[in-house]
């Protein structure tokens, strides 16, 4: 029963729809040693920004970044959404900070943390400190994630999710669950559309999206409604 989303940016950042996380400047080659990037990977081999579905997933677990959302006749009215957003295997950092819209975003709290030497609310933010290995985080909080488009039909965007180190982007693991529980509306459709790499289910009352990337990630799922 919750969910929605943030962007979240690290070092040079990781996004990840309406919140963002960054942290202090480290060196290249601090952050070869927490990405665990080898030293020598060419300036080829690096992606800057387009998206890209993994056909083969990473070796080592990364940064995964899960929501979930429930669709109530409320959220219909005003879009607004209890959301839990959690966070696993996160990049060792010694400081970062996820970032949430001010005006779109309310009630922020802390809901479950690991491995983490202290994490705390500050405004609209959410402020990590020596982020460990093995690193949980779950944030609970109201976001105002649904927009009515007018005409019968509502759309969730999410994104752009990317975790970003200096120039270049890496890989990323990005979920979500939507629970309809209005009985006024269904789901209609999904950008981008299922692939290798970006996998969709729905079943009734429900969908859910899984993508493993690189680059940057924007999703749109729209719902139309039944009356």
């Amino acid at each position: 029963m919750l969910g929605r989303l943030a962007a979240l940016t690290l070092a040079a950042l990781v996004a990840i729809p309406s919140g963002t996380m960054a942290t202090e400047s480290p060196s290249r080659e601090e952050l070869e040693r927490w990405l665990d990037a080898p030293p020598e990977k060419s300036a080829a081999d690096v992606n800057e920004g387009q998206l890209v579905f993994l056909s083969k997933l990473p070796a080592k677990p990364v940064h995964h970044h899960h929501n979930f959302l429930v669709i109530t006749d409320s959220t219909l009215a005003d879009g607004w959404a209890q959301l839990i957003q959690c966070h696993q295997n996160l990049d060792r950092v010694p400081a970062a900070q996820i970032l949430f819209s001010r005006d779109r975003t309310r009630d922020l709290e802390i809901s479950y943390q690991h491995g983490i030497e202290s994490a705390w609310v500050e405004g609209n933010s959410v402020q990590l400190k020596n982020v460990g290995p093995d690193a949980w985080l779950c944030i609970q909080a109201l976001s105002q994630a649904l927009r009515d488009n007018q005409d019968g039909t509502w759309t969730l965007r999410n994104g752009p999710f990317m975790r970003k180190f200096l120039d270049g982007y890496y890989p990323m693991h990005v979920s979500m669950n939507v629970v309809i529980e209005s009985p006024r509306v269904h789901f209609a459709s999904i950008l981008p559309q299922t692939q290798q790499g970006f996998q969709v289910w729905e079943t009734p009352g429900e969908v859910s999206f899984d993508a493993w990337f690189e680059g940057r990630l924007t999703t749109e799922l729209q719902f139309a409604s039944d009356r």
